[in-house]
């Protein structure tokens, strides 16, 4: 779709920092091949699906302090991708903007809405039966997610329906976030190039 498919909607950030060394590279327009390192083995699992389930193709190297704990790495991932997913949408002409999934995982029902507005906002209803799965905290799915959606600059809610095994929560909240996006991010036929807000512009 002209306006979109040139020039190609992808995006690299390194970030360096006392804590964390990260690079990110995505395709939007991807088939959701996914190259994922982030020492973090229950993360790089959800980043995948993450991939995967959007047709995102990423590609994510990190190395963090892992010494002290999972939070700066889990939580600088976010904000990378975050920037990358913003970096690569531009000016976001002729997206959809608007994502939704109600996705299931056994037992577990999430639910994620997703609009890519420039107005940056976490909404989280996702409480978790035990504090880890794997090595990796389960609060930092939240953290993730919030560095993820504040540097994205879209408005994200993640609600649980139903589920008590905490690794398919962990799972259903990724993979309804991955159609969320690629529904939100797809280029809308009947939109041209137009972007789709009254006020012309997606920014705050």
């Amino acid at each position: 779709m002209e306006g979109l498919s040139a020039p190609p909607r992808r995006a690299e950030i390194v970030r360096e920092t006392a804590e964390t060394s990260i690079r990110v590279a995505i395709d939007l327009d991807g088939a959701g091949r996914a190259e994922i390192a982030t020492g973090i083995g229950f993360l790089d699992h959800m980043l995948t699906a993450l991939a995967r389930h959007s047709l995102i193709d990423m590609t994510v190297a990190a190395k963090g302090d892992l010494h002290i704990d999972f939070h700066h790495t889990a939580e600088d991932v976010g904000i990378v991708l975050g920037q990358a997913i913003r970096k690569a949408l531009a000016d976001k002409r002729g997206i959809r903007r608007y994502g939704a999934a109600l996705l299931p995982m056994d037992e577990a029902l999430a639910e994620c809405a997703i609009d890519i507005s420039g107005r940056p906002f976490l909404a989280w209803s996702v409480p978790f039966a035990r504090d880890k799965v794997g090595e990796m905290d389960t609060e930092l799915f939240e953290e993730f997610f919030r560095a993820l959606a504040f540097n994205a600059g879209i408005t994200l809610h993640m609600t649980l329906k139903a589920g008590t095994n905490a690794h398919h929560v962990a799972e259903a909240c990724f993979k309804a976030a991955a159609r969320a996006l690629r529904q939100a991010v797809e280029p809308d036929a009947r939109a041209g190039g137009a972007i789709p807000s009254t006020k012309g512009v997606l920014e705050g």
